[in-house]
């Protein structure tokens, strides 16, 4: 079976099980093989999903803000060995912790996840979503505990990502929206991609695919949900998530990268590098992966290295992934919730 045939049999499968709604795109070379769309971008069922139509990219994020610190490093604004508490003196209980283990997960800084009932709080309370800029608040206020000394060991934490965002923001004087869109997706092209606040501020597109979850036997919108409504408390965050795009886009930002646009190839050779710990171990997850800036890298026996990440929220599933020796890119973007987790991990990850 072809490659473009093959595809297309996994989404109409996994579709027909409930298990995935939205866009898929597979190139080599630059060059598509396959892409396609399938569902529906409303829980309603009336607005049907259409190639160009705009996801919430979640976790997928990090490469986003990861570039960012780059280019911040680039421009003399901060250096990869800065410590936290340079741009965020509060933050003594993370002493030694630096820009480098925010980007790869071994600042030891706990995830906002881990306490999230302080933002919850704080919007029914004082009826706003917080700001990102609030993450030192919340660092502060709870207290919370270290997960080891910086470079210890390797612990995901959006929370770190959260602080990368502020720090770009503060060096360099404009919000750190405006950032990425000058300096990343006008330059590479990507027209269609925005970092926003979609909860708080309203949808900016007409053609947005709306997060929807399963709740009494049916789809809702996740801000509609009972449950899971309590994302809006987290939509002032900024560089774990909120950066929306289609998969063209996430195309002509495979292309950038490949051609040496908005990152060197130096610049991405150290993004793909897997971060060793203390121990001098490279670090490696249960699935054989090492860990970088922003992505994940893995090295196939079959097909060389591949860098990616995936996403997740709440009705929302992500998938971007470059497999960089044979100039390939697989993109799948969903907008609801899975009934059938295998038809679902047949699609994302098989």
């Amino acid at each position: 079976m072809d490659k473009k045939t093959m595809m297309e049999k996994l989404a109409r499968e996994a579709y027909e099980r409930d298990s995935f709604n939205g866009a898929w795109l597979y190139a080599e070379k630059g060059e598509i093989i396959s892409s396609g769309a399938i569902g529906f971008r409303d829980p309603d069922d009336t607005l049907p999903v259409t190639e160009d139509t705009i996801f919430q990219l979640a976790s997928v994020t990090k490469q986003f803000t990861a570039t960012a610190v780059m280019l911040a490093v680039r421009q003399g604004l901060l250096n990869l060995d800065d410590e936290v508490t340079k741009f965020f003196p509060a933050l003594e209980q993370y002493k030694g912790a630096t820009v480098r283990h925010l980007l790869t997960h071994t600042s030891g800084i706990p995830d906002y996840f881990d306490d999230a009932d302080w933002f919850i709080d704080l919007w029914k309370k004082e009826d706003r979503v917080p700001a990102n800029s609030e993450i030192v608040r919340f660092l502060c206020e709870t207290k919370a505990e270290p997960y080891g000394a910086p470079g210890e060991k390797w612990q995901y934490s959006n929370s770190g990502y959260n602080l990368l965002a502020e720090i770009v923001e503060r060096v360099s004087g404009v919000p750190f929206e405006t950032f990425l869109e000058k300096n990343v997706f006008e330059p590479a092209g990507m027209k269609s991609t925005r970092c926003c606040h979609i909860r708080r501020d309203g949808v900016p597109f007409e053609n947005y695919a709306r997060a929807s979850v399963i709740e009494d036997g049916k789809y809702v919108a996740d801000v509609d949900s009972e449950e899971d409504s309590i994302v809006t408390a987290f939509d002032g965050l900024n560089g774990d998530d909120y950066v929306y795009t289609n998969i063209f886009d996430m195309l002509r930002w495979d292309r950038t990268l490949k051609e040496g646009g908005v990152l060197t190839p130096e610049e991405q050779k150290l993004m793909y590098t897997p971060v060793r710990l203390n121990s001098g171990e490279e670090f490696v997850d249960e699935d054989g992966d090492g860990y970088g800036f922003g992505w994940f890298i893995t090295n196939d026996k079959d097909v060389g290295c591949i860098v990616s990440h995936s996403g997740g929220m709440p009705g929302v599933h992500t998938w971007f992934k470059r497999f960089l020796d044979t100039d390939s890119v697989l993109v799948i973007l969903c907008n609801r919730e899975e009934q059938d987790i295998r038809a679902h991990d047949g699609l994302f990850i098989g």
